[in-house]
Parts: C-alpha cells; sequence; structure tokens
C-alpha cells in the first residue's frame, strides 16, 4: 500500500511538472502580433481606438530582421496600460493586396498607426528595434499635448536638443485651444507638444505672457519664436518654417541628417552652397551666406550648406567637379538649376537677387560641344539641342541612346545609306 501510494505521488509530481512546463512554453511561444488579413482587418481595427499595423512580405530582409523586434515590443506593450495593439498584415499575399493599396504601402515593411477605428491614418516615424518601438508608441498612444504643471514638466519636455511646441493659454478650452490641439493631434508624429497655464514654468521666452500664444522652442538659431495666428493652416506653415534651421548644414553629423531630408522635401526652391568647409579662410564666406539667407528669409528659398567631402554624391547627381567648389546652386519648383562657380563671398548676393528677378540663365549637364560635327548623323549635346533640334527649321529624328546599349550599338549600316540619302530633307 505504502508503495502505491509512493508511485501515485511521483506520477503526479511528474504530471504537474510537465503542466508547468508546458504552461511556460505556451507562454513563451504565444504570439502577441495579431495576424490580419482580407478577412478580418476591417472588422479588427475598427474595434480598436488604437492599433499599430505592419505591411510585410515574407520574402523581405527587413521585414525578417524587424520581426523579432516587433513581436518583443508587442509582448512589452500588451502590458500596458491601457495595452497597445500590435498587427501586421501578409501584403504579398493576393487576396490582401487591395489592403496594401489603399494604405498606400510603397515598400516593405511599413508601418501605419490607425486611430479611432481606422479613421485616422498617421505613418510610424519611430526606431525599428524594440526597445525604441515600446517608448515611441507609448507616446502616440497617448495625449498628442501634454500638460506642464511645473518647471519640472517643462525641462522634461524642452531638453535642449529637438523640436518642441508650447501653447500657453489662460485657459484650456475655447476657440485658439481647440486650433491647438488639433494641429497637436496633426503634426503628432512629427513634432513634441505641451499646452501650459504659466508661461514661466518654460526655459526661455517672456514669462509674463499669458497667451494664447504657441511658442517654439529649437536648439539652434535663435533658440525660440512665438506666434499668435490661431488658424490651423497658418500654426501648421509656422511650425514647418520655424522648425529649419535658417542655413540647413550637410555633413557627417548625423544630428543634422533630420534637417537635410526636410530641406529637401520642403516645396521652397533651393539654394545649395558646396564648399570644402576646413580651408583657411572658409568663414568669411560660409558668414556672408548666412547673411544672405537671413536677407532672402521668408521669400521662398531655402539654404544649404554643404561640406564638399560629404556632399560627393550631390556633386555628382549636378553632374559639376570638384574644381568649381565653391560653387552655389539654385534649383527652382521646375527642377531647373542654375549655377555659379568657383564664387566669392561678394557674389553670393547678387547671384540670388539675379535669380529672384529671372536674370540668370538655366545650368543644363552637357558634355561638351564637338569639335568637328560635320558627319550625316549629327551629335547633339545639351548645350547645342536648343540650336540644333527646335530652332533648326527642320524636321529632325532624334535618337537618345547610350553607349553601353548593345541595340545602339548595333545600328544597321543600311540605314546610314538612308540617312545620307535623305540628308536634305530631315536631319539626323
Amino acid at each position: 500500500m505504502a508503495r502505491s501510494v509512493s508511485v501515485w505521488f511521483a506520477l503526479s509530481a511528474f504530471l504537474c511538472s510537465v503542466m508547468v512546463i508546458s504552461a511556460e512554453q505556451s507562454s513563451e511561444t504565444k504570439d502577441f502580433v495579431l495576424t490580419l488579413d482580407h478577412s478580418n482587418f476591417t472588422d479588427t481595427v475598427s474595434k480598436h481606438k488604437f492599433i499599430v499595423v505592419e505591411f510585410y512580405a515574407p520574402w523581405c530582409g527587413h521585414c525578417k530582421n524587424l520581426a523579432p523586434e516587433y513581436e518583443k515590443a508587442a509582448s512589452i506593450l500588451s502590458k500596458h496600460d491601457p495595452p497597445v495593439i500590435l498587427a501586421k498584415v501578409d501584403a504579398n499575399e493576393e487576396a490582401n493586396k487591395y489592403l496594401a493599396n489603399e494604405y498606400e504601402v510603397r515598400g516593405y515593411p511599413t508601418l501605419k498607426i490607425l486611430r479611432n477605428g481606422g479613421k485616422n491614418v498617421q505613418e510610424y516615424k519611430g526606431p525599428r528595434e524594440a526597445d525604441g518601438i515600446v517608448e515611441y508608441l507609448k507616446k502616440q498612444s497617448g495625449p498628442a499635448s501634454a500638460e506642464l504643471k511645473s518647471a519640472e514638466d517643462a525641462s522634461n519636455l524642452i531638453d535642449g536638443k529637438k523640436i518642441v511646441v508650447v501653447g500657453v493659454f489662460p485657459k484650456f478650452s475655447g476657440e485658439e485651444f481647440e486650433s491647438y490641439m488639433a494641429l497637436a493631434e496633426k503634426l503628432r508624429s512629427d513634432y513634441e507638444f505641451g499646452h501650459t497655464l504659466d508661461a514661466k514654468h518654460l526655459p526661455r521666452g517672456e514669462s509674463s505672457v499669458t497667451g494664447p500664444v504657441v511658442r517654439l522652442f529649437k536648439p539652434f538659431d535663435e533658440l525660440f519664436v512665438d506666434f499668435k495666428d490661431f488658424n490651423v493652416e497658418a500654426l501648421e506653415k509656422f511650425v514647418a518654417e520655424s522648425s529649419m534651421p535658417l542655413v540647413t548644414h550637410f555633413n557627417k553629423d548625423p544630428s543634422n541628417h533630420q534637417f537635410v531630408i526636410k530641406f529637401y522635401n520642403s516645396p521652397n526652391a533651393k539654394a545649395m552652397l558646396f564648399a570644402n568647409l576646413s580651408v583657411e579662410g572658409i568663414d568669411s564666406l560660409t558668414s556672408k551666406y548666412r547673411e544672405v539667407a537671413e536677407q532672402f528669409k521668408g521669400q521662398g528659398i531655402g539654404f544649404l550648406l554643404g561640406d564638399l567631402e560629404a556632399s560627393q554624391a550631390a556633386i555628382q547627381y549636378f553632374g559639376v567637379q570638384e574644381s568649381q567648389v565653391p560653387l552655389i546652386i539654385i534649383q527652382n519648383n521646375d527642377r531647373k538649376k542654375y549655377l555659379k562657380p568657383n564664387l566669392q563671398a561678394n557674389d553670393i548676393a547678387p547671384f540670388v537677387k539675379d535669380y529672384k528677378e529671372g536674370k540668370v540663365p538655366p545650368y543644363l549637364k552637357s558634355e561638351p560641344i564637338p569639335e568637328e560635327n560635320k558627319e550625316p548623323v549629327k551629335v547633339v549635346v545639351a548645350d547645342t539641342l536648343e540650336d540644333m533640334v527646335f530652332k533648326s527649321g527642320k524636321n529632325v529624328l532624334l535618337e537618345f541612346y547610350a553607349p553601353w546599349c548593345g541595340h545602339c550599338r548595333n545600328w544597321p549600316q543600311s540605314w546610314m545609306k538612308l540617312l545620307f540619302i535623305m540628308k536634305k530633307m530631315i536631319m539626323f
């Protein structure tokens, strides 16, 4: 009997341990990321005020790298109060492709933040590792603007390293406050927002102001700027323009990369000065450039200063030579380019002024004009295109080719004979 009891207890202990191990394994293998597809996407999203959706493709290497970080973040955020839901959709599956089109997915992985049952869609612009995802989504799932009740609250938000927008109000109600909160909701993925009843809490600016006023803090130029027009479009334009440096620096400092991207995405015309910033005497050129940027501030033109070493890709793109630096290029909204090579400090202001007045001819990237061009088939380059083609007074058959193209090299000799016969009728 005693032996039977012992066996029974041993068996019970074994079964309990198996159940514990099984439960632990089940917990460890639980998927915290929801899997969505065409059949459950709309229903699932409509039930959540806040959900993050990853659009991925199984063959995508970046998606494979993100997967464990995304799963880890989902596990952590499932314990958040309230829980933050992370989901994924195989956008490569035929039945799900309409979802990718609907949410304007252009590459993989693409993450979207969907609010209010999917009524509001926001690009995910945060990190791609678990801890960063968690911190970013905690902020995004909270209020769009944080109330600043003390100087400590303000200093925690305004750290001197990023753009922060703060609204100062006599009360948290009224048309101005509603406009400000609408702005914060719209731009929350790009900037951090706060609001306060007391400007004395803020580290810079007039402390006696009672508002309503919007104060933008930035780690460059004048460090802060105030604005009092509470039209939402005017506020958005103010934030976009004030959050850009007077002169954007294109160098190897990673903290400047965000501003370089914003510079090139701006709808303004773009003035770009490329120079070797390590040579002696360069300060007179760069300080004059800054003066000119100040002079033309608010006139629809942005200014960038590019270090020659960091700007090699841009130099190649514009088809200019290092021997031409210092040089300034202005590119307008029609993508026409205007060039001034080997410029001196005193050349900058007149060049920009002449550009604004339409006195500078566009710069064309062109091969040299051929010294000999007497063959039946004429060689046209960018600098001769206007005269030889558009102003020739003849019908012109123009071939665009690439030297490496096999079909171009195999142009039939019989066609050359035809060209010789017809050269008086048509220019080739």
